[in-house]
């Protein structure tokens, strides 16, 4: 008889930090105690707490053991499993005013304001076995739309719910779902689902895939029942083996039990899913460019209209949603429409997966309710920033998105609210940024990426961005001018309007908004040649500190360049002219006597 559960993260960032190996010497101790036959490991999804990692949960007391190693997993199972004391040393501990005290993954602060709907079964379920997905209700929503709801009652129960896109503009999913929904049975429709999760710091998509594939495949079913469609492709990156891995069990054990493939619980509704792979192109997260890349054809955008409900894949009636909003699907057709739209906000409801990182104490993947403002989710739930940094922005929608000034914190996180200042929530990253941040730095970063990832297929994206990056960086280099800050902001405005996709459209906001709220960071690139953060290589100075210099000639052996000279128990001092900005004498310095200026 099984008397514990040890639940092991297996997602990717517990993996990438010997999750595996933890596991494996989990199961030899096991073994070599006898002890197989009353522990089960039990290998998981995102737990959301990544920079923990590995974690480890222990049922049915609840301990939750963070970054445990290898050479651990023997005082655990001697001192817990058998003796039944926690080993306290490896227990997450939480401060509560003066002190440290044990606490489980429930009760952190990082979980009490948070809502699981799309990440429900994450961290709780083995996504590689299909009896636990339908042990916790698995495949009982598809059952229900094919023996008890019309397609259109379907398709009501979508618009009821207020379920929106979430994976950029927030499109009602129900809505799509319609325009696609005629002449069911007469013209071969497509489901799709868009698992190229590309943004920088996202991975929302992806832990979804690795802790609960069976979700978004019984969600993808539901869509083929509603708009008549037989097939459905989800176009995955690549680079996500271990949710493709996961994807292909999950597919290869519904058609075992009959959940995929002919004739679905005897109803004759025939429904199959094909995985497509993508190479990586940003671009094919827009919804054209992802079906011409599952076409066989470069990933290149499509003007709209027709719109994919009319002429999509294989210019047939096709629908896109990504993988949250499909994960969200079985839990609105098992609990209600109004039980959905009871979270959120009055326009933007349910919940929202966010990848929060950057400058943040708790790092990692959180659920939360629309309308949660910006300050619960940086303080309450992500911990505050680190080392006593003052919050300086906050960027959300990656570089699609905007940055969100300090002073906007209470912001709520909905559609409607962040477009109001200038960002987006687009698929979920959200980027926390303290006093060390350049914000014209932090424009430049997210600019150069859409540029590599233009299609190039318009001249407004193409040769726009370009023109746009070449401005930034003449103001980072220092020789900047306060006429190039208009010139930004029209050729931003021009890339906006005549840009054919969402890339391309969107591609400026970072430059905008650091621009409308750190417009003062700019003027100071351009006027005072200095960079107020000291990040930009070129106007960046290293100085020596005449009074805390002991002339212990350090700085001078460790400079590349030789552009530090003093003589020993002698102030040293820094040639500028010579002088690279690599740093190395201020990181080498004992006695905290170079800084930047």
């Amino acid at each position: 008889m099984i008397r514990s559960h040890v639940l092991i993260c297996g997602g990717t960032g517990c993996t990438s930090s010997g999750s595996m190996a933890v596991r494996e010497a989990l199961q030899k101790e096991l073994e070599a105690k006898g002890l197989t036959e009353e522990i089960k490991i039990v290998t998981t999804g995102c737990f959301g707490l990544c920079a923990l990692g590995p974690v480890m949960i222990v049922y049915p007391d609840g301990t939750f053991y963070s970054m445990v190693k290898p050479e651990d997993v023997a005082e655990i199972v001697e001192e817990h499993l058998l003796k039944g004391r926690p080993v306290a040393r490896l227990e997450y501990h939480e401060k509560s005013g003066d002190h440290h005290i044990p606490t489980s993954l429930s009760e952190t602060q990082f979980y009490k304001k948070q809502h699981r709907v799309a990440l429900r079964n994450c961290g709780v379920i083995n996504p590689e076995d299909i009896n636990e997905y339908i042990a916790v209700d698995g495949y009982r929503a598809l059952g229900k739309v094919l023996t008890e709801m019309t397609p259109d009652e379907v398709i009501q129960t979508m618009l009821d719910s207020g379920l929106r896109g979430r994976g950029g503009a927030g499109f009602p999913t129900g809505l799509k779902w319609k325009f696609a929904s005629g002449n069911r049975g007469k013209v071969q429709k497509y489901v799709c689902c868009n698992a190229d999760e590309g943004d920088p710091g996202a991975f929302m998509d992806r832990s979804i895939l690795e802790g609960d594939p069976h979700a978004v495949l019984e969600a993808m079913a539901i869509a083929g029942y509603a708009i008549g469609s037989d097939q459905g492709y989800i176009y995955v990156r690549a680079e996500y083996p271990i949710a493709i891995h996961r994807l292909e069990i999950a597919i290869k054990q519904a058609h075992e039990l009959g959940l995929l493939g002919k004739d679905i619980f005897g109803t004759g509704f025939d429904f199959d899913v094909q995985l497509r792979f993508g190479a990586g192109a940003f671009v094919c997260g827009e919804e054209t460019a992802l079906m011409t890349s599952i076409e066989g054809n470069r990933g290149e955008p499509r003007p709209r209209p027709p719109f994919p409900a009319v002429k999509g894949l294989f210019a047939q009636p096709t629908i896109l949603n990504n993988v949250e909003t499909y994960a969200n699907i079985p839990q609105i057709i098992l609990k209600g429409a109004q039980w959905f739209a009871s979270m959120g906000s009055e326009k933007s409801k349910g919940t929202k997966v966010f990848a929060l990182g950057g400058k943040i104490t708790n790092t990692g993947l959180i659920e939360i309710p629309m309308g949660t403002s910006l300050r619960e989710i940086i303080y309450d739930i992500g911990g505050g920033v680190p080392n006593g940094k003052k919050l300086k922005a906050v960027q959300t929608g990656g570089p699609s998105g905007g940055c969100i000034p300090a002073s906007l914190i209470d912001t709520p996180v909905d559609y409607e609210s962040l477009a109001a200042i200038g960002s987006i929530i687009g698929s979920g990253g959200m980027i926390v940024m303290d006093e060390d941040n350049c914000m014209v730095d932090i424009a430049k970063f997210f600019l150069e990426f859409t540029v590599d990832e233009s299609c190039g297929k318009c001249t407004a994206c193409r040769v726009g961005t370009r023109r746009l990056l070449e401005l930034l960086d003449k103001v980072i280099s220092g020789n900047g001018e306060l006429e190039d800050l208009d010139k930004m902001e029209q050729l931003a405005m021009y890339i906006k309007t005549n840009s054919l996709c969402g890339l391309g459209q969107t591609a400026p906001n970072p430059v905008l908004s650091t621009l409308k709220y750190f417009r003062d960071e700019y003027i100071a690139h351009i006027v005072d040649k200095k960079c107020p953060a000291h990040v930009c290589k070129k106007l960046v100075r290293y100085k020596i500190v005449e009074d805390k210099c002991r002339g212990c000639t350090k700085c001078a052996r460790n400079c590349p360049v030789n552009a530090i000279s003093g003589a020993v128990k002698q102030v040293h001092t820094i040639d500028q002219q010579k002088c690279i900005k690599c740093g190395a004498c201020m990181s080498g310095c004992a006695f905290k006597a170079i800084v930047k200026e």
